[in-house]
């Protein structure tokens, strides 16, 4: 498979594939997240009952008088007044991890102060030969060594923040330039580093894989890379958070969380399924468009899952600036003081904003009381799907091939 194309392309024209046959994608387009609360009310009883006992549903109308004077800004840029006078607006909570999100399809719209025009790959060209351009020379390495692939090579993190923080530094420079096998080889090289490190410290067991990708993510360098952590005593809080939560639903409800947590989801035409990995549009997101996707087990099938989700988000939904994250169960063997059972490997995926505007994407809200989303996870399902689709063709077209 041929590289992903180079940003410049991306910028100028977000690629839409449309994958199989009209009808085929089983969610229906009309649906919006603001129909949430009654899609719910519309399961059958004890659907409803299941949904309920994990996810609170609210929705309110935010109401407001539009003077004359602002009419016509607020018409050019919202569409209509009557949509910014009802404002409707339906809130998310998970009962169990307490995540949550405020959704209003007309945040989408509202006006940015924005940047200079310039254009991503110019600036991306610009920062060629950067210390990641020629790692073995420019970045410090691990006290066992580099780890190296087909795509990529190791570096310690000079600046660390835990014992063992390491990088999987791209072999190509631009972060959105990627195919399939690449993606695969960063997740490879990552827990070979993994290993490397355990085998240096065996009390440090709890990986924590990470993609920061370009500066709206918290990027510092613009070169393709990865980070690593590998931890000891005990997961990161986030992580730990999540496996309690999970811990304490499946006590409650004598049923793993995940698999309710897929079939809820799947319930509503915001989940699928391929192989061995899972994936959903979270319902209560930390921000726009997040991706959950995992599996039983870290490695290949997961890293391509993830490259799919990926693609859908960079290729047809406009994504350029995007955080990822990997949670799983700690690595080697021996016993632990916390209970995992039921903890798959979870890649989470989510967009950090356009790169051409001054507005940050988190803020007080966020930090301090839940997330507000202008996304909606319908629209980013169906993205999503048809993608899956559409890989799901061409992999029959090749085995079919090679028949």
């Amino acid at each position: 498979m041929e590289l992903m194309p180079p940003a410049l392309w991306l910028v100028r024209s977000v690629y839409k594939y449309k994958g199989g046959a009209e009808g085929k994608v089983k969610q229906e387009s009309s649906k919006s997240i603001v129909d949430l609360p009654a899609m719910v009310e519309g399961f059958p009883p004890e659907e409803r009952a299941r949904f309920r006992r994990m996810f609170a549903i609210s929705e309110v109308v935010g109401e407001l008088r539009v003077p004359p004077s602002m009419r016509q800004w607020v018409e050019q840029r919202f569409g209509s007044v009557k949509a910014v006078e009802r404002q409707r607006i339906v809130r998310v909570t998970n009962l169990f991890t307490l995540e949550s999100a405020l959704f209003n399809d007309l945040r989408s719209s509202r006006p940015f102060e924005a940047c200079e025009n310039a254009e991503l790959a110019e600036l991306i060209r610009q920062t060629e030969g950067d210390p990641f351009c020629r790692p073995w020379a420019g970045t410090p390495e691990d006290v066992f060594g580099r780890i190296e692939g087909t795509q990529s090579v190791t570096a310690s993190n000079i600046a660390k923040y835990d014992g063992f923080h390491g990088l999987v530094i791209f072999k190509e420079h631009d972060p959105l330039r990627w195919d399939e096998e690449a993606i695969v080889d960063y997740f490879a090289v990552a827990m070979r580093w993994a290993e490397q490190a355990h085998a240096v410290d065996p009390t440090a067991r709890y990986f924590f894989l990470m993609w920061n990708c370009l500066w709206k993510s918290g990027a510092s360098v613009l070169h393709g890379h990865m980070q690593m952590t590998l931890a000891r005593d005990m997961h990161y809080a986030k992580v730990e958070s999540m496996r309690r939560a999970a811990l304490s639903f499946q006590q409650a409800h004598n049923q793993p969380y995940f698999d309710e947590l897929w079939h809820l989801h799947d319930l509503l035409g915001l989940s699928w399924h391929n192989g061995g990995t899972r994936g959903l549009v979270y319902l209560a997101p930390v921000k726009e468009k997040e991706v959950w996707i995992w599996a039983d087990q870290y490695g290949e099938e997961l890293a391509r899952a993830t490259y799919r989700a990926l693609t859908a988000l960079v290729l047809d939904l406009g994504v350029r600036s995007f955080n990822m994250a990997v949670y799983m169960p700690p690595i080697g063997s021996g016993p632990t003081t916390e209970e995992w059972e039921g903890f798959p490997v979870l890649v989470r995926l989510v967009d950090r904003g356009d790169l051409s505007t001054r507005v940050a994407d988190f803020g007080a809200m966020e930090i301090y009381a839940a997330s507000v989303v202008a996304s909606d996870p319908f629209v980013v399902a169906r993205t999503i799907l048809e993608r899956e689709e559409a890989f799901s063709l061409r992999e029959s077209g090749l085995e079919a091939e090679r028949g």
